[in-house]
């Protein structure tokens, strides 16, 4: 079968696209950054991704691009992006900040000017606001200090916001293996197993089965921890009547949607019980209700009602739904303040987290939006 993947012809496309909202916002170029904790804008144009070192992608409003990367990763990009103007640039060198006397490195005005971009009263944009450093900031000023810069994440999302056929097909594709990793580790799941034992039976599924990484760092918590909204699975063993929160998922292309659920070592209590069942219905009650053209504010306001109605609202931290696609977690997310409606092919995570003073209740999943609802990419729904 051949590797689902993003082809070739569809990355130059997208830097015509950036291109055009470029020259439609009056910029003379686009830098956008990223790294290798977050790449997704930078290889969502140039198909690379990091080691270390900070990356960057220059758009210029003629259509021409360039990847900018740092000392050490120029042979490595070559291999590995589609792009063929690749720019060693120092203000991308890695956090241990190397003086590299020897090198012969670009400025951002030499990497503009082989876009065809000369002049010094130009317009800059710049875009991943919070994956610019100040380095590369003051890099951009010194070469420009009659220049204009902006920062215009706004092109970003209005690129990612809504996914190609092929982007879905990447996203189901990880779910696959995601799922595929869920079931091989709660077929391992019993009292004396450690959560991190868990995380390794996980790690090794999805490399068997196709994934080029992890997709997220995968976790497996066990009862108090559960609260934990965000975390790191530890040694900690497994117990009988645990509540263990699998949250797993598989890389492909960059795409990286996750398969989150509660499951018990064990019998549940009433108490437990209870609020699964909650959770559940929440989860499920998020998912009946994304349809295109419904505003995002009032899926997010619903959700909050759903949980006051039923005396829950100590139970609600955050939700319903944020985006998903080269990032896990992307935007746009779902919340009361949120100012669009939902559009075929935006894709989400449906993100349902129930919280309690002792344990906590994640379940997760991948779906894009139709053309009358919402479709699950995940093999098979969660919670049956």
């Amino acid at each position: 079968m051949a590797r689902i993947t993003i082809p070739v012809e569809e990355f130059k496309q997208r830097v015509a696209n950036a291109a055009k909202l470029v020259q439609a916002k009056g910029l003379d170029v686009l830098v956008v950054n990223g790294s290798e904790a977050d790449y997704a804008d930078t290889r969502y144009f140039s198909n690379f991704w990091p080691v270390f070192e900070r990356v960057g992608v220059a758009i210029a409003a003629n259509g021409e691009a360039a990847l900018m990367v740092g000392p050490e990763s120029e042979v490595f990009a070559d291999d590995f992006s589609w792009m063929d103007r690749i720019c060693v640039v120092y203000q991308y060198r890695e956090s241990a900040n190397p003086a590299y006397p020897e090198l012969k490195s670009e400025s951002f005005k030499d990497v503009f000017k082989r876009l065809g971009v000369t002049g010094d009263n130009i317009k800059i944009g710049v875009a991943a606001k919070l994956n610019t450093n100040v380095v590369q900031y003051e890099g951009i000023r010194e070469c420009y200090p009659k220049a204009e810069i902006i920062w215009a994440d706004d092109i970003m999302l209005t690129l990612r916001r809504i996914k190609s056929d092929n982007e879905i097909a990447c996203i189901r594709e990880a779910a696959r293996i995601t799922e595929l990793a869920t079931h091989a580790v709660m077929k391992e799941l019993r009292p004396g197993k450690t959560e991190l034992e868990l995380v390794g039976v996980a790690q090794k599924c999805i490399y068997e089965n196709g994934a080029e990484y992890e997709g997220l760092p995968m976790y497996c918590f066990s009862e108090k921890s559960t609260r934990h909204a965000i975390s790191r699975s530890s040694y900690k063993k497994i117990e009988e009547g645990d509540i263990v929160q699998l949250n797993l998922s598989a890389k492909v292309c960059g795409y990286s949607p996750s398969i989150g659920l509660p499951v018990c070592c064990g019998k549940l209590t009433p108490e437990k019980r209870e609020l699964v069942q909650f959770g559940l219905d929440a989860h499920y009650w998020t998912e009946e209700h994304l349809k295109p053209g419904v505003p995002a504010s009032e899926i997010a306001k619903g959700f909050i009602k759903f949980y006051e109605e039923r005396g829950k609202r100590a139970n609600y931290f955050y939700g319903p739904c944020h985006g998903t696609g080269l990032i896990e977690v992307e935007a746009p997310w779902m919340e009361t303040s949120s100012d669009y409606a939902l559009e075929p092919n935006m894709t989400f995570q449906i993100d349902t987290f129930v919280t309690s003073p002792t344990f906590g209740l994640r379940w997760e999943k991948p779906v894009a939006i139709t053309k009358d609802g919402c479709v699950n990419l995940a093999p098979s729904q969660i919670g049956t």
